[in-house]
């Protein structure tokens, strides 16, 4: 699909600004590999780009390609993994180390099917790496974008909690047909909707398309739709996971009075545990005692 009249000055005002006030990103550097820019994808999965950005350097360099990672044992992962939250995703990236390795010479495939069969790699994941390090041309349809088009495109404030068959149609109106263009505006668009159309606070007085924005120009009206309720956090069986992780990551085994201190809670925390066993984030050693796998 070629983008629509309507849609072709939105891109390009967005392609213009982009080029201008891009944030200096360390993963959109020259130079940058594709592992590089999946460890930076599955990183940014539900989590802010500040909290990113340290731990993805210390990353690269401690496992500059998939083979450096596959060669440690899956436990390493989740210890530099810190508390950049759902720990999950770091075995995922060993697992798909792994595969990268074995199955594609160690070098992270740029078909999409072949990406989207990777562990950890979701159909946003595997659309943005092709896109972002293979200028390939796909929709890549984060909760930024959809945020943007919903309110350019519908002049409604916030777009549904999930992404619809709607969702993708739309953005495929917006999409261009020159693959290197169609990369550049999946960026351009995400970055919009990171640092000017944000959810909170959006700065439509320095938007390059407040004047095309529907929502805009129908005064902004506010949101009448479904509640939009934040995740908690605290005191929850997610932070007292957290908490068991931290005092493993601090060792090499621990017992399970070890784990005592970590939360006050003994049957929160027997549960977060077995939890933690079940998802293959903690080990039980034939001695009795608890590790990283």
């Amino acid at each position: 699909m070629i983008p629509t009249a309507t849609a072709r000055p939105v891109v390009a005002a967005v392609l213009a600004w982009y080029a201008v006030h891009r944030r200096d990103l360390p993963w959109r550097r020259p130079g940058t590999t594709p592992w590089g820019v999946l460890v930076s994808e599955v990183m940014l999965q539900q989590t802010p780009v500040a909290r990113v950005r340290d731990p993805w350097l210390a990353w690269m360099r401690r496992w500059p390609t998939p083979a450096a990672l596959a060669s440690e044992q899956p436990g390493e992962a989740v210890r530099a993994w810190g508390r950049l939250g759902y720990p999950r995703r770091a075995l995922r990236l060993h697992q798909a180390a792994v595969v990268i390795t074995k199955r594609h010479g160690g070098e992270v495939p740029c078909e999409h099917a072949a990406l989207l069969a990777l562990p950890g790699v979701g159909s946003y994941t595997a659309a943005a790496i092709a896109s972002f390090a293979f200028g390939q041309r796909h929709v890549v349809l984060d909760t930024n974008v959809r945020r943007v088009l919903t309110r350019v495109a519908i002049g409604i404030e916030f777009p549904g909690r999930s992404t619809t068959p709607a969702d993708t149609a739309l953005a495929e109106q917006y999409l261009p047909a020159r693959p290197d263009r169609a990369a550049a505006w999946a960026v351009a668009s995400m970055e919009l909707g990171a640092v000017i159309c944000t959810a909170r606070s959006p700065s439509c007085d320095r938007c390059p398309i407040r004047r095309r924005c529907a929502w805009h120009t129908a005064g902004r009206p506010s949101y009448d739709g479904p509640p939009r309720h934040g995740q908690t956090y605290e005191g929850t069986d997610r932070q007292c996971r957290g908490a068991i992780l931290a005092v493993l990551r601090a060792t090499t085994m621990a017992s399970e009075s070890d784990l005592l201190p970590s939360w006050p809670d003994r049957p929160q925390r027997t549960r977060a545990l077995a939890s933690l066993q079940a998802d293959g984030l903690v080990v039980r050693t034939p001695s009795g005692q608890f590790a990283l796998p």
